[in-house]
């Protein structure tokens, strides 16, 4: 596999070595000494799979206590990938990561406990799978502003979104819960 570093130098983008003939396609999704090697030695306890349809924009989600760190790829379909550095000691601190996953590129983001998170489907659907480092922990659940002005994100948006509720009422950066630590206890 290929570890390629993003502008937040904790987001990595990982490009899974994909064996393709006339009968289809093969990859390792994840191999613990592999991911390791790479500066991933988390271990993941929970594993998430979503299916939604274009224009749905999941996000930006964290847990405030119980962070989670993201194994994050697409199985089937396009989506664009975003990742909010919420810590606040940190450099890159309000900043974000995109990065389009598909089927096609076969990439991976691994995005670190201490980040927001979320994605934007731009095919017809997307199969979104994902590790996670701890448990899901909805009384910690926390929803940073998907269009927040402060982060900036640059959205590839042909309309409106589909949003939840709770992602319509997520808190701008300003006044969102963010975390005091650099990097994870």
């Amino acid at each position: 596999m290929n570890v390629v570093p993003t502008a937040i130098p904790d987001v990595l983008i990982i490009e899974p070595r994909v064996f393709r003939d006339a009968r289809g396609t093969f990859m390792e999704l994840y191999q613990a000494a592999r991911y390791a090697a790479a500066g991933i030695g988390e271990r993941f306890v929970q594993d998430n799979f979503s299916r939604s349809v274009k224009g749905t924009l999941r996000g930006l989600h964290y847990q405030i206590r119980n962070p989670q760190g993201k194994l994050v790829q697409v199985l089937r379909g396009r989506v664009f990938d975003v990742a909010v550095d919420l810590r606040r000691p940190s450099p890159t601190f309000g900043r974000y990561v995109g990065v389009e996953l598909s089927e096609e590129n076969a990439r991976q983001l691994y995005v670190p406990a201490g980040f927001a998170h979320g994605f934007l489907v731009l095919s017809e659907v997307a199969d979104f799978y994902y590790k996670c480092t701890d448990y899901y922990a909805p009384e910690h659940e926390r929803t940073l502003l998907w269009n927040c002005p402060e982060v900036g994100i640059d959205w590839p948006l042909e309309d409106q979104p589909l949003l939840s509720e709770k992602d319509r009422a997520g808190r701008p950066l300003a006044s969102a819960d963010v975390y005091e630590w650099l990097t994870p206890p």
